[in-house]
């Protein structure tokens, strides 16, 4: 499984909505002439190899998804969504720190595993 995928519109609801049933997904909203994106993006890469599978980042190029913008109510770019089990749990703006995006990754993973822990242990009983 690839940790790192380029989305667009009409694979979207796949390999976002869907795939985020059972990894958490980080949806990276940029575009080429975006200074801070060409920042960010690539430390976002960099940690998606390094957590190696626990997480998938899903890049979307803004310019040429502008309904996947549109939706998410991305105001600016970069703007980055976590989703767990199909739904949005968490959201930033712009560049942040390293430490930042691995306290926000640590946290998505968690939320991920107690959701999955939660919904197993429902269905079992």
């Amino acid at each position: 499984m690839k940790s790192i995928i380029d989305v667009e519109e009409a694979d979207f609801e796949e390999r976002v909505i869907q795939r985020s049933h059972s990894v958490p997904v980080v949806l990276d909203i940029g575009a080429e002439w975006c200074g801070p994106c060409r920042v960010l993006t690539p430390l976002l890469e960099r940690l998606a190899v390094e957590y190696a599978g626990q997480f998938i980042l899903a890049k979307v190029d803004a310019d040429e998804n502008m309904r996947i913008a549109g939706r998410h109510q991305a105001k600016g770019f970069p703007t980055v969504i976590a989703y767990s089990h199909g739904m949005v749990t968490d959201r930033f703006h712009s560049i942040q720190t390293e430490g930042f995006l691995r306290r926000f990754l640590d946290q998505l993973m968690a939320q991920h595993a107690d959701q999955t822990h939660l919904s197993a242990s429902t269905m079992a009983e």
